[in-house]
């Protein structure tokens, strides 16, 4: 196997996308944050004592999709056109979707992982005062789609 970002000296170094072609693609990523029951139910109240826990934690999604190739060094600056972050409050805590698209050179895999893990971390900051025990959890890649490597679904 072949790692693109290793050198034949074994060196990590920006691949070269220059001579790609733009094209429209998409990334889905989900992933949970486990919490106590009385967590879900100040969540489903609206009575967490830091406030609008879903409104912050969609937000930061956003930001983190946004600042990939600032927090990955190997990751390539990319226009997002669309970060959308589905938060569903559930028995066993939060489920956090975030889709990603851009009409770029490269994917957008780690911009839809970077959103869950922020949105999944603001949530954590929001509720750790009432539940020290709350995970981040199962966040992964479910679907992608565009460029060189067409579609692709977690089966």
């Amino acid at each position: 196997m072949k790692f693109t970002h290793l050198t034949s000296s074994g060196d990590a170094h920006m691949v070269d996308v220059s001579g790609k072609t733009p094209s429209v693609r998409e990334a889905t990523a989900v992933g949970t944050v486990t919490c106590s029951p009385d967590v879900i139910a100040a969540l489903r109240d609206g009575t967490v004592p830091k406030g609008d826990v879903l409104a912050v934690a969609r937000i930061a999604g956003i930001a983190g999709a946004k600042r990939v190739p600032d927090l990955l060094p190997l990751a390539h600056p990319i226009a997002l056109h669309a970060a959308t972050v589905d938060l569903s409050i559930e028995d066993h805590g939060v489920d956090i979707s975030v889709t990603v698209r851009t009409a770029d050179i490269t994917g957008v895999e780690m911009e839809a992982l970077t959103g869950v893990t922020i949105a999944a971390l603001a949530i954590v900051d929001m509720i750790k005062g009432v539940d020290r025990s709350a995970e981040i959890t199962s966040c992964r890649i479910i679907a992608k789609s565009g460029g060189r490597s067409g579609t692709w679904t977690r089966p």
